[in-house]
């Protein structure tokens, strides 16, 4: 199953990014939220990284994600902040609100889990509908370079029970027209040298180039648009930078 998030991979994802742990996102999603009046949503929020410290900042913010197991490390560290957390188990293509946004935030490439171009232009359109009039979205995507780059790496952690996780990571497919990247992605949990338990996901990504994603935005009705690079807000993208961020209004 595609980008399913299962048990293994929501633990290593949790070890390596866990709550507390910023690449600059968070604070500048801090700064470009901070005129934003009204409740905040958060699709693909994973185990809260981002939404954990806006919910301590003051923010009204509510998520959504896929995957149970990452709704579970979300949910356990709210609990242990005496945070409320308010998310709930829904996708991409079909989350529903009876309510408007006053912002929608798709931080650290989480879009480009939307492989299919007609199924990304309605995820898109349903964001819109989701916000109120003079509302903002801002999504975050990885650079085209980043798909492209070297495969099969090996990478570990060690859990706090003293037990290793690795996660070998192999491209075994570049669809140039579709523009997407296929990975097979094997998580294994090893106890005193055995395997205790592994997990092959297929992990599917699209990539978009600046303009084409900023025209994509523009035909959904977005207004005033602005591309920064590396969470500099304005800041034209470089062909280095590791991060792009879009900002659009839909228009009041």
């Amino acid at each position: 199953m595609n980008n399913r998030y299962g048990t293994l991979a929501s633990w290593v994802y949790n070890l390596d990014k866990p709550v507390g742990r910023s690449f600059g996102d968070v604070e500048y999603y801090q700064q470009r939220l901070g005129e934003s009046e009204g409740p905040i949503l958060e699709p693909a929020v994973g185990n809260g990284r981002i939404l954990v410290p806006l919910l301590e900042s003051g923010f009204s913010i509510e998520g959504f994600d896929a995957s149970d197991e990452m709704l579970g490390y979300c949910q356990e560290e709210c609990s242990k902040r005496n945070l409320s957390a308010n998310v709930t188990r829904q996708t991409f293509e079909e989350f529903s609100y009876g309510k408007g946004f006053a912002a929608i935030i798709i931080p650290a490439g989480s879009f480009q889990l939307v492989t299919d171009t007609t199924s990304a232009t309605a995820v898109l359109r349903r964001f819109y509908d989701h916000l109120v009039p003079g509302a903002k979205l801002i999504i975050d995507l990885d650079p085209i370079g980043s798909f492209l780059g070297p495969t099969g790496s090996v990478r570990r952690w060690t859990t706090e029970d003293g037990d290793l996780l690795t996660l070998t990571d192999h491209r075994v497919e570049t669809d140039y027209v579709a523009q997407t990247t296929l990975a097979h992605l094997r998580y294994e949990h090893w106890r005193d040298g055995n395997l205790v338990k592994s997990e092959l996901d297929l992990f599917k990504l699209r990539w978009w180039g600046v303009e084409e994603f900023l025209m994509a935005l523009q035909r959904t009705g977005f207004v005033d648009v602005v591309v920064s690079g590396n969470y500099q807000h304005g800041r034209a993208p470089h062909k280095d930078d590791e991060i792009i961020s879009f900002e659009a209004r839909r228009p009041r």
